[in-house]
């Protein structure tokens, strides 16, 4: 189809993971605003689609990215007769790549060549032009082949009252609340669990409430009872015991979100709280949470310099550095340093006074992200 023209369906390709897809979803937001009648679908993995669950406008379809080549067949007949004017390719993996060619699409737009790998560049016909570091900037590079101008971000994550509900009755009253999500699904990426401990015990020490989440995996249970075991005082444990909702709505009670790189850092962004991320073996300024990276411990380019021995300005974007032992880089001292920084400027409940951009959306343009 021309490119003049305003497209009336539109198919999203992000699979996973967490923070990616919500990354996606401010994309999508930024469509609805720019074209309320434009059909959307998204072809999604099976655990972010639970996450999304609810979301408006936007039909989903499941792919199941470990079916192999059942998967690509299901996709293909739950696709037949179909036809879209856009497809935007939001993953780079060529697993993506080719559960797309089941997708028809007129426009088939993906990413510029300095970020193609695994032979994206032979399933689209267009190229979204180079920039923004962070990737959910470089998400919405993906606005300007269809002639809409970037705006606010606003994500408006879909959660129930009934999660909201079940996280206020475990988080309740306005205690300055610490939580903890201490698991990347990239082990090299995780933190050690006395470390932890210590950030937690120095929390609890000046009257903050103490959290830990997550998952159900073995590694997960795992570390929190380390953490548990090395902490001089305790902890509520959360851990296995929360759904993706009810998770959106605790991080929507945090005060401050303490996490290596993971999908958490990103959802508690997207509810509006701060994070104190821990980082390494990726870069805060392309991974970490995008409203707000002040709190964030960054040792990515001495992680760069000390494994990869090159500067870091010469490192290709995405670049992760997954060693064993990088994380150690990140001190004690350091989250520390962040922890109290980010106390010192919150109020007495452990807050910071929500910020508002254009529009009044509780979010700031990406012009000012990252800065004081």
């Amino acid at each position: 189809m021309p490119v003049n023209i305003a497209p009336r369906s539109l198919c999203l390709m992000r699979l996973s993971a967490l923070g990616d897809v919500t990354h996606a979803l401010a994309l999508v937001r930024a469509l609805q605003r720019a074209m309320p009648a434009l059909a959307i679908t998204w072809i999604i993995g099976k655990g972010e689609a639970k996450l999304l669950e609810g979301l408006d406008g936007v039909e989903f379809i499941v792919f199941d990215k470990k079916a192999g080549l059942a998967g690509w067949r299901d996709l293909r007949a739950r696709l037949a007769g179909r036809r879209f004017d856009v497809l935007l390719q939001l993953q780079l993996a060529l697993r993506a790549g080719l559960a797309s060619t089941v997708v028809r699409a007129d426009r088939r737009i993906g990413f510029d060549r300095g970020r193609s790998k695994e032979g994206h560049g032979l399933f689209i016909n267009e190229r979204i032009a180079p920039g923004g570091h962070h990737v959910l900037d470089a998400f919405q590079q993906f606005l300007a082949p269809l002639g809409i101008a970037a705006g606010p971000v606003e994500w408006r994550m879909p959660v129930p009252e009934a999660a909201h509900a079940w996280a206020a009755g475990h988080l309740p009253g306005s205690q300055p609340t610490l939580l903890i999500s201490p698991c990347s699904s990239h082990p090299l990426r995780n933190w050690r669990a006395e470390r932890y401990a210590a950030v937690a015990d120095h929390a609890a020490a000046r009257g903050w409430r103490v959290v830990l989440c997550g998952g159900r995996s073995r590694l997960e249970r795992d570390t929190a009872d380390a953490i548990l075991a090395a902490m001089a005082g305790p902890a509520m444990d959360l851990v296995g015991k929360d759904t993706l909702k009810q998770l959106l709505a605790l991080l929507a009670r945090a005060s401050l979100v303490l996490t290596p790189d993971s999908g958490p850092t990103h959802l508690a962004n997207a509810m509006g709280t701060a994070v104190l991320g821990l980082h390494a073996c990726t870069d805060a300024e392309r991974s970490g949470p995008w409203s707000d990276t002040r709190w964030c411990v960054n040792r990515y380019s001495q992680a760069v310099e000390s494994f990869l021995k090159i500067p870091a300005a010469q490192v290709r974007w995405g670049r992760r550095v997954e060693f064993p032992g990088v994380m150690d880089l990140v001190t004690v001292a350091d989250a520390l340093e962040r922890f109290d920084a980010y106390a010192a400027a919150a109020d007495e409940r452990g807050r910071l006074p929500a910020r508002t951009g254009q529009d009044g959306l509780p979010y700031r343009p990406s012009d000012l992200r990252g800065k004081m």
